[in-house]
């Protein structure tokens, strides 16, 4: 599902237009990017955990060489399903 299929779901679920469909979706990823951003963590019971974690700098290969390099540290975004989310997958 892509995020046009995703808008055109909300849509009909809610009994909502495409178009206030794409604003809350828009509002919701915006919400979670600025939580994220300041290193917080969006929690949606039944669903799951956004977080972000800190990845530490590491030596890599360069694939076509096979030479070592360098890879710097970075934040990460990270999500842990929640038991709903597992429960309805399984």
């Amino acid at each position: 599902m892509n995020k046009t299929e995703l808008i055109e779901h909300m849509a009909g679920t809610a009994d909502i237009s495409k178009a206030a469909a794409t604003r809350a979706l828009d509002a919701l990823i915006g919400a979670v990017k600025i939580t994220l951003k300041k290193n917080g963590s969006v929690t949606l019971v039944g669903f799951g955990t956004f977080s972000v974690i800190k990845r530490a700098a590491r030596t890599g290969r360069n694939p076509r060489t096979g030479d070592p390099i360098k890879i710097k540290s970075a934040k990460v975004p990270k999500f842990k399903p929640g038991k709903g989310l597992k429960d309805a997958v399984n």
